[in-house]
């Protein structure tokens, strides 16, 4: 069969690539032509038309000032696939973009999934009536997410969080340390996001509070679809770059800050206390902040409905304010205990691994 699967960010690459390695399992002639990164593009009988660093802005005014791009990304993906015509279209998260595909799929006649639903529970949630008209099967990753759509009568195939598959395929690396020059130190983990825009406005700020933790080593997850040398304008002096490792990052860690996004559940999942933290433009922050309807922006404690890791937002997150959050959750202070027992409910309400091969034998069988 032909798939064409489209991701737009590091995230979607990742699931996007473990759905892909179970798609082979299933059909072992799969093609895929696809819109990703390198994780997706290292598959065989795949063709990479546009990778995910050209396709990531995030905010209201990056994607206005960015429109030329955005519009050009769109319009070679409708004549890709048009000229393609796959057996079926996945779609894996990236909803602005990823919609406006499925409706530009339907209107000629091809099949479409959708895999990691579009949080329209979060905000404009009249998108449910566009999703159930273009996507033929769409896959939740959240447990709250079924009930959800089920108050819109539209049948969703929930098959758990693909971070467990993603975790559970790491094998942890005994020499990590000693590889990477490390020595036995307690290790502070920052993982900064993987968008350009992420890094600008939150690293400084991150690297800031860092250099308040005098006893730990700090080791700083670089994003592997972003060049080296961007990071070189940061002051990262006396502080641990590493690129491709943030699984060994964490399974090292002590403690983290982190941009609010998939990296807050991994480090969850690896049960390293963390403060997540987010900044952007301020007119893009102000016009969400009357958009969305949340209570919390981290995907910890919108699974666990419930504040277990600080969130510090905007003008919250300062260098002082990410200090003394982290301060809270050392090693002996009980917010830190609080926060390892809360992950191990989080763990049991995330569900089983094997999400990725569910979607997958799924998808296989509605175009079979």
């Amino acid at each position: 069969m032909k798939y064409y699967i489209i991701a737009g960010e590091a995230s979607g690459d990742l699931h996007g690539s473990n759905l892909m390695a179970e798609l082979l399992q299933v059909d072992p002639n799969a093609e895929f032509r696809i819109f990703g990164g390198d994780r997706m593009a290292a598959h065989p009988k795949t063709t990479l038309v546009k990778h995910i660093s050209e396709m990531s802005f995030m905010g209201f005014v990056e994607v206005a000032m960015n429109l030329r791009a955005i519009s050009k990304n769109m319009n070679d993906c409708k004549n890709d696939i048009e000229q393609y015509h796959p057996d079926l279209v996945v779609l894996v998260d990236f909803p602005g973009f990823n919609l406006r595909i499925a409706k530009f799929a339907k209107s000629i006649g091809l099949k479409t999934a959708y895999y990691i639903s579009p949080k329209v529970w979060a905000w404009n949630k009249k998108r449910v009536f566009e999703i159930k008209k273009y996507i033929d099967k769409l896959y939740t990753i959240l447990p709250f997410e079924t009930e959800f759509f089920k108050k819109y009568d539209y049948e969703v195939e929930y098959v758990g969080n693909p971070l467990k598959d993603a975790i559970g395929a790491y094998s942890y690396d005994a020499d990590f340390r000693k590889n990477n020059h490390l020595d036995d130190r307690p290790i502070l983990a920052i993982l900064p996001g993987s968008r350009k825009m992420e890094l600008d406005k939150i690293l400084p700020n991150m690297l800031l509070s860092a250099k308040d933790f005098k006893n730990y080593q700090v080791v700083i997850a670089g994003a592997s679809n972003l060049p080296e040398e961007y990071y070189h304008k940061f002051d990262t002096a006396g502080f641990k770059m590493i690129f491709g490792k943030t699984y060994d990052i964490l399974a090292n860690a002590e403690l983290a800050m982190v941009t609010s996004g998939t990296a807050t559940l991994e480090t969850a999942l690896f049960s390293v206390p963390q403060v997540v933290c987010y900044r952007a433009n301020a007119l893009s922050v102000k016009i969400a902040r009357m958009l969305v309807d949340i209570k919390f922006i981290s995907l910890v404690n919108l699974i666990m409905d419930d504040k277990v890791v600080t969130e510090l937002i905007q003008e919250d997150c300062s260098p002082e304010m990410i200090s003394k959050e982290l301060l809270k959750i050392e090693k002996g202070k009980s917010e830190r205990e609080v926060m390892l027992a809360k992950y191990d409910v989080l763990l049991k309400k995330v569900g089983d691994a094997g999400a990725s091969a569910r979607a997958a034998n799924s998808m296989f069988e509605f175009i079979k």
